[in-house]
Parts: structure tokens; sequence; C-alpha cells
């Protein structure tokens, strides 16, 4: 009898949050009758439900448990819940009925029903406090009016999809095979061991040198026409018109239905040669973008229409009256919060790009209001290029319209990244509704979350010391994409690591979620084996595959990128004698310990005593930097300093008295030399303490020498260096210079 007092408690409850839910866009001279409908609710429950409790207790006890997580971390936050959580605890401790009713009053009872109402009206007050603005509450009020609407027509719409998306040829791991699948303990306890190995393997599209490998027995199969990956249909035509494509084959290149098939199979990817958007490089980015950006626009609007669909059937339900009892139970096709992807960029510039693609996909049904999208352009344009505000256009790098204006001595991508707005400060959400997309939405009312790591880093630090404010709404990520990986490797890797552990966390709060529709796999906590994570970056290092090993736990597997290179050893234009000094190291642990040594030891002896000076120390990671400079200190060095946090007054100082050479050591950081691109001038020996991440920096800087006879260059590397090493010297040359039992190689 104590589980079937256990349900009714939680029907009463889950009638009393919807009952929240609606008080949010409710005006303050209603409230008052709202709460006698509460207390109303609270005491009514149909007989037919306890009856059914009490006949079949094991159903019972299997439905409730998945909420004994749930309760636990709620009840702090809410007093209703903490009742239920308590009284639940007591049940299972054996606690009598008698013993109950004496320490709690009676749910039908006056005290439990203000109790109770007190507790909403806090919800009530704390949620309206995180929305905007009365002016967007009335707005989404209406703007839900238009989603649900006419229940026909939405079902109407709906079923058209479905049938023809099942008479298509293929059904490639459709958006409804993934979110339906049940996950068994057994196969969690695999995903929590990690131990999947990558057995398959094909060849990359597009690029000649490239293979995909993945943890399944084979890879999805790839089809030219989107209508076999039961993508909706406005989105078929809407692609097909910017493309202006046959319906016979909708893409563009093989390399790109490839892609988008690996990500329609839901799996986590590893892209690690996606070119940077400059010039020679722009169609594939876009390419590869587009593919991403279908697949994210797919799901947001199958997950819309789901919900949209169910909520008309249970308002047609609730309309029968007397047929709502026997109604079967309400759909589980909601997470805890309503976003649902997650886009992490680096910088402004790169958000724009992406976001003005983005709205280019949706189809124009859908977008025939575009809500403060003048204030985005001002916000994340570059100012006068961006001036007649125009989403719709494909975008050109801000970087490619800055270089027609001015001529320029940087690189092609330095300009292409750096020349428009280089703010790496920013978070807002994208909110899609049947004919509007809405940009800076507040984010528990929006689909998707546009951030920059360091942006969403200062909310989660704001929300460990605040107590209105929380991360609830990354509870709920189904996707996540991290973009431009190679680009956030020059901020703070770390930041990366702290926002993905973040993801997928039982929520502290309410948020006036309908806790009978939420997902099963959601309340057990198994959220993040079924969120979809897309790496994309120029190339891979030690961190992002640490990522990928560590927090990629897909249940559909895992896909990634394995390239072949040829090294960056032909674009040394001078006659540079490069000198390779490999020294041995058994750990990870150790490598940083070795590297200092060896250098202390066998290379610093050499320049200590040098009277020409000129030499510049590269250095990849700014820890070793700081090393390098107190060791420098303590010999009593002659040096200068260019780092990344060097102040701009000190390193034109210093580029001076190392180039008229009064100072005859320069210290050199491979982020500094990302974001200015310096000409280095008085360079005589050049010494790489670490080999840098982006190949194209080793040409860049050997090629620096300038009227020096016999020009030397000195590397220092380790196995655990192989990543870097075979971007420079080749693949090829890499294994060799690895496996030898020599320890110096030369090139000329």
């Amino acid at each position: 009898m104590n589980m079937g007092k256990f349900q009714k408690i939680e029907k009463q409850h889950s009638k009393q949050i919807m009952e929240s839910k609606h008080k949010l866009k409710a005006k303050n001279n209603a409230f008052k009758q709202k709460q006698s409908d509460i207390r109303t609710s609270l005491v009514e429950t149909p007989d037919d439900v306890v009856e059914e409790s009490e006949s079949d207790p094991e159903n019972v006890q299997t439905d409730s448990s998945i909420y004994d997580t749930l309760l636990s971390s709620l009840k702090s936050s809410c007093g209703s819940f903490a009742h239920v959580y308590n009284k639940r605890q007591r049940e299972q401790e054996g606690v009598s009925s008698e013993e109950e009713e004496e320490s709690e009053p009676e749910v039908g009872s006056d005290d439990m029903s203000d109790a109770e109402v007190t507790d909403v009206e806090m919800e009530t007050k704390e949620a309206s406090e995180m929305e905007i603005a009365e002016e967007e509450e009335a707005e989404d009020v209406n703007n839900a009016n238009d989603e649900s609407g006419s229940g026909e027509e939405c079902d109407t719409e709906v079923d058209e999809e479905e049938k023809v998306n099942n008479d298509a040829s293929m059904n490639i791991s459709s958006f409804k095979s993934h979110m339906e699948y049940i996950l068994r303990e057994a196969d969690v306890q695999k995903l929590k061991e990690g131990k999947r190995k990558f057995i398959s393997e094909l060849a990359a599209y597009g690029m000649p040198m490239c293979k995909w490998k993945t943890t399944n027995d084979a890879f999805p199969k790839d089809d030219d026409k989107l209508a076999s990956y039961s993508v909706k249909l406005s989105l078929q035509s809407q692609w097909q018109t910017i493309y202006k494509r046959a319906e016979c084959c909708n893409f563009t290149s093989a390399m790109q239905s490839q892609f988008f098939s690996l990500c329609n199979s839901y799996q986590d990817i590893l892209h690690s040669n996606k070119n940077a958007f400059v010039a020679g490089g722009q169609d594939d980015d876009l390419s590869v973008t587009d593919a991403y950006l279908l697949h994210l626009l797919n799901h947001v609007y199958k997950t819309r229409d789901l919900v949209t669909k169910n909520n008309a059937r249970l308002t047609q339900q609730s309309n029968n009256g007397d047929k709502l009892i026997n109604a079967a139970e309400p759909p589980r096709d909601q997470g805890f919060t309503r976003p649902k992807v997650l886009i992490l960029v680096p910088l402004r510039s790169i958000a724009l790009r992406t976001v003005k693609r983005l709205i280019e996909l949706i189809p124009n049904s859908c977008k025939e209001s575009i809500e403060y999208k003048d204030r985005f352009i001002d916000e994340f344009g570059a100012g006068e290029d961006d001036e007649n505000g125009d989403l719709e256009d494909i975008a050109i790098s801000e970087g490619q319209k800055q270089g027609k204006n001015k001529t320029s001595s940087k690189p092609a991508d330095f300009q292409a990244l750096f020349g428009g707005n280089n703010d790496d400060h920013f978070r807002f959400g994208i909110k899609f509704t049947k004919k509007t997309v809405k940009v800076y939405s507040d984010f528990y009312s929006s689909d998707i979350i546009v951030a920059s790591p360091i942006g969403l880093i200062t909310r989660i630090g704001e929300a460990e010391t605040e107590k209105n404010k929380d991360v609830d709404f990354l509870s709920s990520i189904e996707i996540l994409v991290i973009d431009n990986a190679d680009v956030i490797l020059m901020q703070n890797w770390s930041h990366i690591v702290s926002v993905v552990d973040q993801l997928n966390r039982l929520p502290t709060k309410q948020h006036g979620t309908d806790f009978m529709r939420i997902r099963e796999w959601y309340l057990n906590g198994q959220a993040r084996y079924y969120r979809q994570t897309i790496i994309l970056s120029n190339f891979v290092n030690a961190d992002i595959n640490a990522l990928f090993n560590r927090f990629c736990v897909n249940y559909e597997g895992k896909v990634k990128l394995l390239s072949v290179y040829n090294g960056v050893l032909p674009k040394v234009l001078l006659q540079v004698r490069q000198v390779y000094e490999r020294f041995d190291c058994s750990s990870v642990l150790d490598v940083d310990d070795k590297r200092f040594e060896f250098f202390t030891k066998k290379i610093f002896p050499k320049i200590k005593d040098s009277l020409q000076g000129g030499i510049m120390l590269f250095i990849s990671s700014y820890f070793d930097f700081v090393r390098l400079r107190n060791f420098l200190k303590e010999q009593n060095a002659s040096f200068c300093l260019l780092g990344e946090y060097t102040k701009q007054s000190d390193i034109s100082r210093g580029r001076t008295w190392f180039f008229h050479g009064e100072r005859k050591i320069m210290l050199y950081t491979e982020r500094a030399h990302f974001y200015h691109r310096y000409k280095i001038r008085g360079i005589r020996d050049l010494i790489y303490y670490s080999l840098p991440e982006r190949n194209d920096f080793y040409a860049e800087i050997t090629n620096m020498f300038e009227g020096v006879d016999n020009p030397t260059c000195t590397v220092l590397f380790s196995h655990f260096d192989s990543l870097q090493l075979e971007r420079i010297v080749g693949t090829s040359s890499a294994q060799k210079m690895l496996k030898s039992k020599k320890q110096t190689f030369i090139f000329c």
C-alpha cells in the first residue's frame, strides 16, 4: 500500500509541475486562482490509477525506481521533491504507514497544500527572474500557440514525412533509432571501461592520403541522396535550392556525402584534416561545415516535430475528458532542458560565419523573421563590411574582405583568421519556432547554444559562486560540435576539458520540466552515452586525442581520421643545416624534465659563451618558456623575451636589442607567433626547444635567416613528439627517426 501512496503523490506532483510551468506565462492578477487549482490537483487523484498501482506492485517498483537519483538531486531546490524523496527513503527502510502519518501531515490536508503552494511560488519567482523580459514572455506564448495551434495539421506534416522516409531505399541510423535505443547494463559497463578498439578502416573520399577508422565492424553506407538519410523534406528542398542540385544527386562531392553519412550515424567523430577557411581551402571547409550544420538542423527540427506532435495528441486526449484516465503513459520525448546542440568556436568572426551559414540552410518558411539580426551583425561583425546585415549571403571570410582593402605582410591564414572580430568571449542561444529564428534567446528556451570556451567557463564560474545562476542548460546536450579545435589549442585547451566535463549532469533546479516526459536514459544518468561529439581540427595532438578518448563514450561508436603527411621541409627555401637531436624518455610524465635536462647539459654549454649572439630559442609550451626564462636568469645570460603575455613596449625593445646584438638570446613562443606573426631579424642560430604544433610555423621561422653563412637549426624531440614530427619531416621519415638506433639526424 505504501508504494501505491508514493505513486499517488508522484502523480500529484507531476500535475503540480505542469501548473507551475503555466504560471510562468500567466498574469499576476490570476495567481491566486491558480493556487486554488493546485490545491485541488493535490487532493484529487483518479481511483483507477491507485487500483492499478496496487494490483501490480512490481511494475510500480520498476517505474518509480528511475526517479530515485533525480529526486535526490532536486530535493534541495524544491520542497515538494524533498518531501517525496524523504518519504521514499522511509518506505525503503520499512517504516509503517502509521508512523508515517504521525511524522507527516496527510497529503490532502490544508497544511500540506499550503506548503506545496509556497514551494510553487518560490519556484515560479525563481524561474521568472530568469526570463529576459515580459515582452519576450508574451512573445514566447504566441510562438507556442503557433507551434501547437493545429494538431491535425502538425500530424499531417509529420506523417507525410515519415511515409516518404520509410519508402527510402536506406535508413542509416536515423534520429529515431538512436534516441529510442535502450542501453543494457552490460553495455554501460563496457562503455565505462573504455576499451573499444578501432577495427575497421575506409578510404577518405577527397583526401588521398587519409583514411577513416571506426570502432564498429563496418562503416555506415553513404548515398548521394538526402532522402536516404531521412532528412526532413523542407531541409532537402532548401539544400537543393542553395546548391542548385538535382534530386538525383544532392551533395557537392563524395567527401561531403561521406562525412554527412558519418554525422548521421550519430558516432563520435574526430576530423583532423579540416582545412582552414583561407585561399585554396575555403571550399573544402564550407563542404564539411555544411554537412554537420545540416545534421544539426535535422536533429533539432525532428526533436521539435516529435514534441509538437505528442503535444497535439495529449491535447486531443485531454479534450476527450473521460478517456484521459485510460490514456497510455505520456510519451518520453524530452530532456531536462530544451537546448540540444552546443557549438564551440574560438572567435566571434568564426561564430558569425557559422551562424550565417546555419541560417542559410534553414527553410525559408521557417525564417520569415530573424529576430535581433542587426544586433548580432553589429556585435560579431568586423564593422563596415557588415553594414548591410545580410545573413543570407554565403560568408566570405572576414580576413579575405579586409585583404581587398589593404596589403599586408602577414600570411594568408593569419589575415583570414584575425581579419574580423577577434574577441574570444561570447555565448548566445538560437531558438527556432514555426516561422521565426531568434538569436540571443534565453538559454532555457534555446535549441542551439553557440559559445566560446572562455564564454562558458565564465558562466560556470558564476554558477559556482552565485546561487541564482546555474548551468543546467548543459544537462541535455545531445550533439556537441568543437569547430576549429586547432585554434582553440592556441587559447586554453583546459577550458574545453572543463566545459565537456560539465555536460549531461543532472540538473540542480526544476526549470518547469515535465518529468513524466523525460527519456529514461536521462533519468538513469546515461545521457553522455547518447551524446554525439564532433571535433573538427586542422591537425591532431595529444590534448585532442585525450579528450576524444576520455569524454567521447557514445554507444554508437567512434570514428577518426588518420592522415599520412609529406612534411614541410620542401617549404624551407634557404640552405639551412637542420640537425634533429633525439633524447630518450620512457614516460610521458618525465618528458618535460628529460627535455630540460638534455638542453642544459648538451645544448646550453655550446651557446653560453657564444660571442656572436643571434640565438633564438623557439618554445611551444608556455610552461617551458617560464622554466627556461628562470634558468637563463640563474645563469646570468644575456637574453630577451617575446611571449604571448609580454607587453608590446617590451616586445619592440627586445626585438631591437636582439637585432643589434645587445641581447644574445631570444625566447620566442608558438602562441606569440600565432597571434602576431612577427618577422624576427638578426637570427644567426635557431634552436627548436620543442616542435611547433602547426607545421607551417616551422617553415616560416626557419626562413627568417638573413645574410647568414651556413645557418644552422637544431631541433630537440622524443618519441612523445611523434605527431608534431611527422607533420614536419613527413610520416615515413618520422617513423624511421623514432625507430632508429641513431639519435642525430641531419636534413640539408
